[in-house]
């Protein structure tokens, strides 16, 4: 389950002394998400500067005014970290008059980095031939002293890099309530509704393109399968109501400060009607005016299952978050 905390009211994360450069510092495990994280920060309008050596932030800080917040990811694969070099930093930004610091903190439990680590087929960078499990404990050992002073607390033990970047625009978007940004997803109810979605939909009453020997093998982003869904006299009317459903309340959640909404779309198996679903709505929001990323939540699952071929000489490489 997704964990984000900070030790005082939220709100004052998202508010920072207009005479002073907002600055985030970004760690945690190896694998728990910083270099989306940094990413993220840097799509939101931050200055991001990732793995820049301790030694060299103080002449960074000391250097002339800057004109956008700033993000820099700290990696225990520097040459000078240490906890309490980290430590010794925090405490001197929060003495430093021209900027507002917090650090953000991306955990998640051990298991799903041993997974993460095992499907992308990286060495941990503290276990070198060892096993992942031995580095992990190791780091998390050794951050446990920056994570106790992490002013935003980020579990992506169950995020994707979609629920990720949702999560970090709430705490840290520069023009918070100024646009919202919109999800759409599939998924298969037999394996459980999704985290955090805010509209769901359920798209079982409609034809099932299973039943048709031809599209089986298929999703909904094929042409066939579509129409064959589109062809239950349902569906357009389905389709209509929803959308406008949606429209009605997108302009009231941004008005409200909302930064994202989750929408889903459920099926039997995640793969037919749900897609097509999701593929359309995505579609006819964007063309609406919305920011619209979407998801298929089975159909990753289904890559991500995948075996790899791997060529001599060279790794696979998966999506990390």
């Amino acid at each position: 389950m997704n964990e984000a905390m900070t030790p005082s009211d939220p709100a004052r994360t998202a508010a920072t002394d207009s005479a002073a450069t907002r600055l985030v510092l970004v760690t945690g495990p190896s694998g728990a998400g910083r270099s989306t994280a940094i990413d993220v920060l840097e799509d939101l309008g931050y200055e991001a500067i990732d793995n820049l050596p301790l030694s060299l932030v103080p002449r960074l800080l000391d250097g002339p005014p800057r004109n956008a917040p700033l993000a820099l990811g700290l990696d225990v694969r520097n040459r000078d970290f240490s906890a309490s070099a980290v430590i010794e930093l925090i405490d001197r930004l929060t003495r430093h008059p021209s900027y507002t610091a917090e650090v953000l903190y991306l955990d998640c439990d051990s298991t799903t980095l041993v997974r993460r680590f095992n499907e992308t087929r990286r060495r941990h960078p503290i276990a070198g031939e060892g096993a992942p499990l031995d580095g992990i404990l190791t780091e998390k050992d050794l951050l446990a002293p920056i994570r106790s002073r992490a002013d935003v607390l980020v579990n992506t033990t169950e995020m994707s890099p979609h629920d990720l970047k949702a999560e970090l625009a709430r705490f840290f978007d520069v023009e918070p309530g100024s646009r919202l940004t919109v999800s759409v997803q599939s998924f298969s109810y037999k394996r459980g509704v999704p985290r955090g979605i805010d509209m769901m939909f359920d798209c079982r009453f409609l034809e099932n393109p299973h039943w048709d020997p031809q599209l089986r093998a298929l999703d909904g982003r094929n042409g066939a399968v579509q129409r064959f869904v589109e062809d239950d006299p349902r569906f357009a009317e389905f389709l209509q109501k929803v959308l406008d459903l949606v429209l009605f309340v997108l302009p009231a959640h941004l008005a409200e400060g909302k930064t994202h909404l989750a929408i889903g779309f459920g099926c039997t198996g995640g793969q037919h009607r749900s897609v097509t679903l999701a593929e359309i709505m995505s579609k006819a929001l964007a063309e609406h005016g919305w920011q619209v990323s979407k998801r298929h939540r089975e159909l990753e699952r289904r890559e991500a299952e995948r075996p790899q071929l791997t060529l001599p000489g060279s790794a696979a490489r998966g999506t990390q978050i």
